[in-house]
């Protein structure tokens, strides 16, 4: 997230990676800025809380484990569960809450809700203009200065000290997500015996749950699944290819002159 060096920036750790909240360049004091990651730091810890299967003790891995079933599981988790097979429906089951032992893993979802939950509760909090980065997952609210939007620039998953494209998140287009083998390895289930031809899928879209969620189904879907969620859904997608070619949505494109 790059719109300017001015930019007020806090970050913690948790769900075994970096967030971090960028404020509009007005919020100056540090109070306020403890504040907002107070704010967030409790949300997202409390998802962690519950939804971590690193966590014995958590109430996913009380499932998991089979120490309580699932319909005894918090209206939280269910509300969850349910979520994460109505996404697995609407993508053709190339996106699963399950691992391929049967245990269920909802981080597909959990990450992305925690990051919605925490830009409500920042709005509700009076902040107007903020920007957080999950582990490359981004929603933003608001015009952080006077001079410049927020920003997000998308690396190249060949070369990671170079960059892709910058794209202005303006209009409907507040949340992008990432999703691909070039950080992690190989961790994506795909379909059959073939990798995805994808390297690394960039999705745009007006909620970080639709981003994330759908940048994890192209990579395991390939490009029929890029092919079917551009068709149904309101999105913009940057997908880079194993041999570095790129696929864009026409609203990533450079216009001709």
């Amino acid at each position: 997230m790059l719109p300017s060096s001015d930019l007020t920036a806090v970050t913690f750790e948790t769900m075994g990676t970096v967030v971090s909240l960028r404020l509009a360049d007005t919020v100056t004091d540090a109070a306020t800025r403890r504040e907002a990651r107070s704010i967030a730091e409790q949300v997202f810890g409390r998802w962690n809380g519950r939804f971590s299967l690193y966590s014995p003790d958590s109430e996913i891995s009380l499932v998991a484990s089979g120490r309580i079933r699932l319909t005894e599981a918090s209206e939280e988790l269910r509300t969850c569960y349910a979520l994460a097979l109505e996404w697995r429906d609407r993508t053709g089951g190339v996106f699963t809450p399950h691992r391929a032992d049967g245990v269920i893993d909802l981080s597909g979802v959990v990450k992305a809700l925690a990051i919605d939950e925490a830009g409500a509760a920042l709005s509700s909090r009076g902040f107007e203009a903020w920007s957080i980065n999950a582990g490359g997952d981004i929603l933003v609210c608001g015009v952080p200065s006077a001079d410049e939007g927020w920003v997000t620039s998308i690396v190249d998953p060949h070369d990671r000290h170079d960059v892709l494209a910058t794209v202005p998140m303006i209009g409907a287009l507040r949340a992008v997500a990432t999703s691909g083998s070039a950080e992690r390895g190989e961790h994506i289930w795909t379909p059959g015996a073939e990798p995805s031809p994808f390297r690394q899928v960039s999705v745009f879209a007006a909620d970080i749950v639709t981003a994330d969620v759908l940048a994890t189904a192209i990579v395991a879907g390939g490009e029929f699944t890029l092919n079917e969620s551009t068709a149904a859904h309101p999105i913009e997608v940057l997908a880079v290819l194993r041999d570095g070619r790129l696929r864009a949505t026409p609203g990533l494109r450079q216009p001709s002159n």
